[in-house]
């Protein structure tokens, strides 16, 4: 698509972060890039470029999900009141090789549940592409009780499974990444647009998660807001009321008609998988109200539950928690397939992963929770290892050049105390195929 955009005769700048917003009473007028050539202690290198201050008429955020930007900007101001937290899922996924003739191109398998307990949510895709590759993921829901958890063990534990395991053999796994998806449906939206802004995509939460589908959402998102856009201009005018053309053309447009009667989908299943269909069976029959137009939701990280509230669960839950050994065959453990992601980051800069209190890490966090970091991050970017300061105890390692930008971390730490910030522009993983 960035082809097509050029061959219009547009100017696309890449390799550019931005880092921050820029506000001046109350309205948004543009974004400041990322300064170049830091080195992991703050200080200039040699090749040290500062960032930019981009000036804007109107900025439209398309980050994807749980955007830095966007965070400020729901932060900034308070986005979020009156709306239903946003959930999200995390999907791991991995393209295999399989021998001709197994998986027809275009042909498409949903699985829901398994390996999961009725106590979480999530279900798994197979999508056949052209030349025998084969996507494969689980997205595995973020806000399961059990800090134990590790999705890239739940997608290996799928895969182990005799149907999937069958329809592997005698392939070859070649790309591995994770992502995550904004659950939250038509009441989690934020405000659409303001002075000086709109918020399109994933980035706003336009997903279907009854359908596991957001790519032709974000697309016409895109093309509602450049339609506005296009309007402001000519109206030389960027407020909040002359914008305001972006939300309701996405009311009036089939963004609402399909979004509509999903709207209380995930909500439905708070409290497992057996209450989950059941809600989903009714608001089938009532075009999406159920037992209430509004579902009530939590936050994810809000319903992890202490540790030693879920160890009696360790027999149940063996196939999700914990790091996944692999066979180096069909499954694999979690560097092996991070190898495969060809992630890669300048490694002298910055972290990209900022712990704003590392003593919770240490302390609370692995008393309490068990340091869940460890698990439900798909690319071992945290590790726990022996403190020189504590005697017996461990503290927090990052590894940032592992990351693989699905922002899980910045999602689920029960603390909120870890923030994810884009790094050096143009690091990050090999997206080709994915």
């Amino acid at each position: 698509m960035g082809e097509k955009v050029e061959a219009a005769g547009i100017t696309l700048f890449t390799g550019f972060a931005g880092s921050e917003l820029l506000i001046d009473d109350g309205k948004v007028t543009g974004v400041r890039t990322d300064d170049k050539g830091v080195d992991k202690r703050g200080e200039q290198k040699s090749n040290f470029e500062p960032g930019y201050d981009l000036k804007t008429k109107v900025l439209i955020l398309a980050e994807g999900p749980r955007g830095s930007l966007t965070k400020q900007l729901v932060g900034r101001f308070n986005l979020d009141e009156h709306r239903n937290p946003q959930t999200y899922g995390v999907g791991v996924k991995e393209l295999w090789e399989l021998p001709a003739g197994r998986v027809a191109p275009g042909e498409v398998i949903y699985t829901l549940g398994y390996p999961l307990t009725f106590q979480e949510y999530g279900g798994a895709w197979i999508y056949g592409g052209k030349d025998n590759v084969v996507s494969l993921g689980f997205v595995t829901g973020l806000d399961y009780q059990d800090p134990r958890i590790d999705p890239q063990h739940v997608l290996q534990s799928f895969k182990a499974h005799p149907f999937i395991a069958k329809l592997l053999e005698g392939g070859k796994m070649i790309r591995y990444g994770a992502k995550s998806l904004p659950y939250g449906g038509w009441w989690a939206l934020p405000p659409l647009a303001g002075d000086g802004w709109m918020i399109i995509g994933d980035s706003a939460g336009f997903l279907n998660s009854q359908r596991l589908k957001g790519i032709h959402l974000a697309i016409k998102s895109g093309m509602l807001a450049a339609e506005s856009a296009f309007d402001a201009m000519l109206a030389n005018e960027f407020s909040k009321k002359q914008l305001q053309s972006f939300p309701d053309k996405v009311n009036d447009s089939w963004i609402r008609t399909e979004l509509w009667p999903v709207r209380n989908f995930h909500q439905g299943f708070e409290h497992g998988f057996v209450p989950g269909m059941m809600h989903t069976a009714l608001q089938q029959i009532t075009g999406g109200h159920g037992v209430m137009n509004k579902y009530p939701a939590h936050a994810g990280h809000t319903k992890m539950l202490p540790l030693y509230e879920t160890l009696g669960y360790g027999d149940r839950r063996q196939q999700l928690v914990g790091p996944s050994k692999g066979d180096g065959k069909l499954t694999f453990d979690k560097l092996t397939d991070l190898y495969h992601s060809g992630t890669k980051h300048e490694e002298d800069q910055p972290a990209h992963l900022v712990i704003h209190d590392t003593n919770i890490c240490s302390t609370r966090c692995t008393k309490e929770f068990g340091n869940p970091c460890t698990n439900f991050c798909p690319a071992n970017v945290y590790e726990m290892v022996d403190s020189h300061d504590v005697p017996g105890g461990k503290e927090i390692h990052l590894n940032p050049s592992n990351c693989v930008h699905c922002k899980t971390c910045d999602i689920m730490d029960p603390y909120e105390i870890i923030t994810w910030v884009p790094p050096e522009g143009g690091g990050g993983p090999n997206y080709d195929g994915m």
